[in-house]
């Protein structure tokens, strides 16, 4: 979805806890001095999580630094931000959250030209024995590639 774009945070614990199913790529309603502090890029999205309410997607756990040279017009750092789709893409994920197991979670927020995005995943939770399953896909890989580069030396 972001091919062009400065990568301001990233969400690696989600990729690692949840089955990414589909992205989304949203605005966020910010304020001035949030802008330049994620210029910065002093964003944290570790904690975060999304939640529809009144038809609005919001944001919650989303940590902006305060701007240094910001003094009087810093907002607080966790408070919620809107984050602007359309209609139909809000419906759609409304209906898909109403089934048993699925959620949204942040993944990445960057700047899209001059304009901050949030990339949006719709996940389902995974159980211990799909995250063991994974990390011994990874261990594999890593074993194959390791004895690659060993073989081409």
């Amino acid at each position: 979805m972001a091919d062009a774009g400065k990568l301001i945070a990233n969400n690696k614990k989600a990729y690692h806890d949840y089955f990414i199913e589909e992205k989304y790529e949203a605005g966020i309603s910010l304020h001035g001095t949030e802008v330049k502090s994620l210029r910065m890029g002093k964003c944290s999205i570790k904690e975060s999580f999304i939640r529809i309410e009144n038809g609005e997607v919001l944001i919650y756990g989303m940590h902006i630094s305060p701007y240094e040279k910001g003094n009087i017009f810093n907002k607080d750092p966790l408070r919620v931000k809107k984050l602007l789709l359309h209609k139909q893409e809000i419906n759609k994920m409304l209906g898909k959250i109403a089934e048993k197991g699925y959620t949204l979670v942040p993944l990445r927020v960057y700047f899209k030209g001059s304009l901050a995005k949030v990339e949006i995943g719709l996940a389902k939770g995974k159980k211990l024995y799909d995250k063991r399953q994974d990390i011994a896909k990874k261990d594999q890989r890593r074993e194959a590639e390791k004895e690659f580069k060993v073989r081409n030396l």
